[in-house]
Parts: structure tokens; sequence; C-alpha cells
């Protein structure tokens, strides 16, 4: 199982760095583009803002120096996320981004680049050099007043032409000198754009736990009843059985946190993953030591543990999700950072949503009643809430 891991870790490494058209690109994300399509404004403040993460990201580098660990991450991921707002701008205006980009690359300065002519026909790949390539601080300033100069775009003119000319040389120039690799971050622009505003295909969402005996897989279906005593403890009973520790809140100002292994179940019955719910029922992987180890063991707990926490402070200050249906985004990317390294990472951030929005729904209910019975079916990946 842990060889079979890591060959798909290998293989989606390649699949990322493999090149990809813009044409690929642009039917990818062209459903994940929820804004106004008759208003450009909220696109061109997008890409200014994106644009004004990159620079954030090396002011923080230059700044921070070999401190900043994330910095190389960041600057893909906003690479990605101006490409978006690009793309989507291009729709909006009705100009093929593959053209865009070919008129750039046929410039005397990119006569250098690898594969330039994949770009003509629409494949971003590497960019290797230019002879004349400016430090990596003028090529984003370079990329900031390219994207200013954008702002009072309205409809396609020559002006706005030459604009999205200068914007894509300034992009690739930056991407050069940022070290970044242009298909590795379309591709993961790509999953990260569809991931969070498409609904997942169940078949193709990850199980984690499958290929193991019955006495290692989280159960398919589990009702789990809250009880609370009147020392105000609430304590845990899965088939009739008690399981964990009896929890308070502890804290001065009760806020109902002792009722939070409802978030274990949740992302039991809706990622399948849950290292705290293992631990509980003592269905651990062990028959492979190395997922035993490195994905049920003390620190893949201590993570669960900690985002929980972490979630529910913020959780804390929006009436615990009772309202919008939805999840920041900025709140969903702190999550896939939280589990970087472990399986549940490739669960998509609308998946990780619905675990929070559904778990909190659940909670809400046994808080209000002071207990009650959990019930996760992992098979339909939900979790509801019913009354002892």
């Amino acid at each position: 199982m842990t060889n079979e891991l890591s060959s798909v870790g290998q293989q989606e490494k390649k699949t990322l760095m493999s090149s990809i058209s813009l044409r690929d690109y642009m039917r990818e994300i062209e459903l994940t583009d929820k804004l106004p399509k008759d208003d450009v404004r909220p696109v061109l403040l997008g890409l200014f803002g994106e644009v004004g993460g990159i620079l954030a990201a090396a002011k923080k580098h230059h700044r921070e120096k070999e401190a900043y660990v994330g910095y190389q991450q960041a600057l893909e991921e906003e690479f990605g996320d101006v490409l978006w707002y690009f793309a989507t701008l291009c729709r909006r205006l009705g100009v093929n981004i593959e053209t865009i980009f070919s008129d750039v690359v046929r410039q005397d300065g990119y006569n250098q680049i690898t594969a330039a002519g994949d770009i003509p026909e629409g494949t971003v790949s590497h960019i290797s050099s230019f002879d004349k390539l400016s430090n990596h601080s003028e090529t984003l300033l370079n990329l900031g007043e390219a994207t200013a100069a954008l702002l009072r775009v309205e409809e396609l003119s020559e002006q706005t032409q030459k604009r999205l000319l200068s914007f894509s040389d300034n992009y690739l120039q930056a991407l050069q000198a940022a070290k970044v690799n242009f298909a590795k971050i379309v591709r993961m622009n790509i999953r990260k754009a569809r991931g969070r505003f498409l609904d997942p295909v169940r078949s193709r969402l990850p199980t984690f736990d499958s290929a193991f005996p019955d006495e290692e897989r989280l159960p398919q279906h589990f009702e789990i009843r809250f009880r609370q005593r009147k020392s105000g403890q609430s304590y845990l009973q899965w088939k009739g059985v008690f399981i964990g520790e009896p929890l308070t809140d502890n804290i001065l100002a009760p806020d109902g946190y002792r009722f939070h292994d409802v978030f274990h179940f949740a992302y039991a019955a809706i990622l399948h993953w849950s290292p705290v719910f293992r631990a509980l029922i003592k269905q651990k992987r062990k028959s492979d030591p190395k997922i035993d180890e490195a994905q049920d063991g003390g620190r893949a707990i201590a993570i669960e543990e900690g985002l929980t926490a972490w979630i529910f402070s913020c959780a804390k200050h929006l009436n615990f999700f009772d309202g919008p249906n939805l999840i920041s985004f900025d709140m969903l990317k702190t999550v896939q950072q939280f589990v970087q390294g472990y399986e549940v990472e490739a669960c998509p951030l609308n998946l990780w949503e619905r675990a929070i929005l559904d778990g909190y729904k659940v909670f809400r209910q046994v808080r209000g009643n002071n207990g009650g019975i959990v019930v996760g079916n992992r098979a339909a990946r939900t979790i509801e809430y019913k009354l002892m």
C-alpha cells in the first residue's frame, strides 16, 4: 500500500510538470467562473488583487529571506490565480488567450525559451532563460504596472489589445525570474479552481482504506450517542460501549467544545478520514506499519485536533456557521495547508467545505439539546442528527 501511495505521488508530480494546452486550461476552468458575465470590474479587481498577492509574497521573502519557508509555494498558487483572472478577462473581452500568448512569444526576447514553438500552438511549458533578464524585483514591478494599466479596460480595442500583450509579456518574464514552471501552475490552478467551485465526481473521490481489511476500515455506517452528565461532562457511546474520555469545554466561558467530536465524525463520514476516530474505535491500519505510523499515528491525530480547534475558534465569531452556506476561500486554503503531507490533502476544497458546514449543522443540534445521536454514512458521505 505504501508503495502504491508513493507511486501515485510520483505520477501526480509528473502530471503537474507535463505540458498542457491553454485551450485545455480554458475548457477546464470555464465552469469555475462564477463571476457576473456582464461586468468586467470584479474580474479586474481580482486580477489586481492576485498580482498584489505575488508582490506581497515577494516583500515577505525580501524581509524574512530563508525564514519565509512557504515562498515558492505561495508564488505558484498566486501565479495560478493571476492566470485564472487573466483568462476570465480574456473570455469577457472575447479574446483568444492562446493568440495573446502566441503573439508574445514571437518577440525577439523569447528566442531561448524551451519549447517556445509549443506556446504558439497553445501549449505552455517551462521557460528556460532570457538573454537579458532583469532582476526578480524589477520583473514583478513591471507586472504590477502592466496590471494597473488594465484596470480601466471595459471593452476590446486596439489599446486594450496592446495592454493584454504587455501583461502577458510581463507575466511570462515574472514566471521565469521566479523560477516557476508554467505547466505546473496551470495544472495546480485547475485542480484548485475545480476543487473549490465544482461538485466532485463521487466515483473519483479518495476512500483511503478500501484496500484494507474490514477491521481496519472506518465504519460505513455509524451512530454515536452524545450524553451529558450533571457535572457538565459529555461522553460518547458507540454500539453500547463508551469510547474516549468524558469532556468539558476546557474554557472559562462555556462554548460547547465538549461536543467537538462531532467534527471528527463529520470528517470520517464525508472525507473518509479521521485519525482521531480510528484511534477512538481502535481501527488503525496496522497491517501496513508505514501507513499506521504516518497516517494514523500521534502526529496525524494532533494535526486533526489542532485543525479542529482552529476552525472552532473561527466559527465562534461566525455564529458557528449558522447563516451563509459557505466557508471563506482563505479558511479553506488554510485547512489545505494544515493537512499537507497527509492523505486527506487529496480531498477537494468543496468536500472540506461540506464536511465543515454539515459537521457544524449537527454540532449546533447536539449543543442545543446537550446531546443526541450523530449518524454517519460513508457511502452517501453524509452526517445527520437525531434525538435520543
